[in-house]
């Protein structure tokens, strides 16, 4: 009985070696899908191994990120390669955005799931092994976010390089559409690692707190004062790092919360997912 090799298993080989389609389903199959031994499989047939195309740098590409007509959910994906040329393609970042539209319509539950989704010509994995192939990069979608809420806003930033989804508190108007839209660009911009202080890792608030005391000790402060200078800088972090003590990047008298209070009675962000190119 020959075993059922997926599309996606053949992809990775391929990228893995560069031979061919065909060879690489023959070889995952005669090996039972363990890839170092199809790997040497393929060289003892004599296959073509390329340089391992798993160790190039896929660092272009396109992300994009949309949202539902009723604005209750949102995706973002990454689809990489390897130049710039080929990830500013229009037919590239169509690809991407099909993908993400298929995730946001889906919802699978990783990416392994969004390969297997039916997009125009197969499914997602097939279609990478056809761009693959027809472009000779590595391609592959390597972030995907699912975000759910009441009132999930998109953003996409510099040509196709970032993307966000915000999840905002209140119902949908116009208002917090576009307060969501600059916070989403507030998010691209400044990169906040959490929404407010309590949803900042332990294990980030004690690496701050460890570099306050070295800094502090290293300027000659009495051991007695290190946790206060600590504690100190830590709130500064705070305030550089989470998004909603952030100063506005369209008007720096202001916070993110504040901003987003003066354009809606209890409009907050609940949420947010962010991600980038590189």
């Amino acid at each position: 009985m020959t075993m059922s090799i997926s599309a996606a298993d053949v992809n990775k080989l391929r990228q893995m070696t560069g031979a061919g389609l065909m060879d690489c389903k023959k070889a995952l199959a005669e090996t039972g899908g363990d890839f170092e031994k199809a790997v040497d499989f393929l060289r003892k047939k004599g296959a073509k191994i390329s340089a391992n195309r798993a160790d190039r740098d896929a660092s272009e590409g396109a992300v994009i990120a949309v949202t539902s007509a009723d604005g209750k959910k949102g995706a973002v994906i990454k689809l990489t390669c390897e130049t710039d040329f080929v990830g500013k393609n229009d037919a590239f970042v169509a690809f991407a955005r099909e993908i993400a539209e298929a995730a946001l319509a889906n919802e699978p539950a990783n990416l392994d799931a969004l390969k297997e989704l039916s997009i125009s010509g197969g499914t997602v994995a097939a279609r990478l092994l056809d761009e693959v192939a027809k472009i000779g990069e590595k391609i592959d979608v390597t972030s995907y976010e699912l975000l759910k809420g009441e009132n999930i806003v998109a953003y996409i930033h510099g040509s196709n390089r970032i993307g966000v989804l915000v999840e905002l508190s209140n119902a949908p108007s116009d208002s917090n559409i576009a307060a969501g839209k600059d916070v989403a660009m507030q998010i691209a911009a400044m990169n906040p690692v959490a929404v407010d202080k309590g949803d900042v890792d332990t294990a980030t608030i004690e690496r701050e707190m460890e570099i306050g005391r070295e800094q502090a000790k290293a300027e000659g402060k009495p051991e007695a004062m290190l946790d206060r200078i600590a504690q100190g800088k830590l709130e500064k972090f705070y305030k550089e790092s989470t998004l909603l003590n952030q100063e506005f990047v369209k008007d720096g008298s202001k916070t993110v919360a504040k901003m987003l209070a003066d354009t809606e009675p209890g409009l907050t962000v609940k949420s947010f997912r962010r991600v980038q190119l590189g």
